[in-house]
């Protein structure tokens, strides 16, 4: 019989009810974006977002329902990010999926957020399957790691203080090109010069590992703003917005060399996360990854976002090798990625792969 899960996602800004069959078959995707109420404030009002997701929750489950053409009754699992992200956005969210599992009497599991990132390469690419390598970058985390199987990511880098989505909303405010500033950044650099300005690359030596950093960078393009206003000169924002997304993508590209290095026998690399948007990055991994000899893999934009779908993936995995997540576990807003899933219970591998298998 086939699995139903219905997910929800809440933890930052936007409120997505999805509903995933099997763990890789989207039947819908809702979400509903707070990004024009947001823009006004350069950035998330935790309160803010914390209404709004409570005023369009259960219409967004409804309207789910009746995308999918399906009730309640049909449904066979409940998912919900249950961290990291804002702490009253996802109470929301876990509220919402708690009290539908006990209205149910199915089963529930508590996803971690950035492993729904990397599960949305699955929904997108029926065809990957673990172990794979994968850069996952998003507004607050960027971690280079190795997918070992679908309940088991080894983190191996990751930021030491901004991740690379937070400096480009940081930058994107200091050129006045609002809010989100990802998608602000990617515009305005179309028209620059990516090399007008030597920014900082950071934590690039050998002896740095896998990890990098993105606040020297940030602090850098603030100055040079600063220092040409307060010359009177014209402050060439496409330039300036090319030359730092160079420098974030060389960075990456720097460290996603190192990894494939520590990993010659894997043959896959997945880029995930909100940053994952950006074409400049998807087609410098993408020629990286032909260079070397590896399959690309990338989802599609509504994918790399906030969204409900990954994770019903996630959590159709999570529940398949983990079992039930308890119905008091809680939000954790500074979940990382590899940490415990809530009521973690191993499964020796030869089980997990029968499982998997069926």
């Amino acid at each position: 019989m086939d699995m139903n899960i219905l997910a929800i996602e809440s933890s930052c800004d936007e409120t997505s009810a999805a509903i995933v069959q099997d763990g890789r078959h989207v039947l819908c995707n809702l979400i509903s974006s707070q990004i024009d109420i947001h823009r006004v404030f350069g950035g998330v009002v935790p309160e803010i977002a914390s209404r709004k997701h409570l005023e369009v929750i259960n219409h967004l489950l409804e309207a789910a329902l009746a995308e999918a053409k399906l009730t309640f009754d049909d449904i066979h699992l409940v998912a919900v990010t249950r961290g990291p992200g804002l702490l009253g956005a996802l109470l929301v969210g876990i509220s919402a999926a708690k009290a539908l599992s006990f209205m149910l009497d199915i089963p529930i599991v508590g996803v971690n957020h950035m492993v729904g990132h990397v599960s949305a390469n699955y929904l997108a690419h029926p065809d990957l399957k673990p172990p794979f390598l994968s850069l996952v970058v998003s507004g607050g985390h960027t971690y280079f790691c190795v997918v070992e199987d679908y309940a088991h990511v080894k983190i191996l880098g990751e930021t030491v203080d901004d991740a690379a989505g937070e400096s480009f909303d940081k930058v994107a405010r200091v050129l006045g090109l609002g809010y989100p500033g990802g998608p602000a950044i990617q515009r305005a650099a179309e028209a620059g010069d990516p090399e007008a300005f030597d920014f900082p690359r950071a934590m690039m030596g050998k002896d740095d590992g896998l990890n990098v950093s993105f606040s020297g960078l940030k602090t850098a393009v603030i100055n040079t703003v600063h220092t040409l206003e307060q010359k009177g000169e014209g402050v060439p924002t496409s330039d300036i917005a090319a030359s730092f997304q160079a420098a974030v993508i060389d960075t990456l590209v720097t460290k996603a060399k190192r990894l494939m290095d520590q990993y010659p026998g894997l043959s896959r690399f997945a880029l995930s996360g909100g940053v994952a948007a950006n074409a400049a990055l998807q087609n410098a991994l993408k020629a990286l990854c032909e260079k070397r000899g590896l399959a690309f893999y990338v989802p599609p934009a509504i994918l790399c976002t906030d969204n409900a779908a990954m994770i019903g993936c996630a959590g159709y995995y999570q529940y398949m090798t983990r079992g039930t997540s308890e119905l008091d576990f809680a939000a954790e807003p500074d979940l990382a990625l590899g940490a415990p899933d809530p009521g973690d219970q191993d499964i020796p591998t030869e089980v997990l792969v029968d499982l998997l298998n069926e």
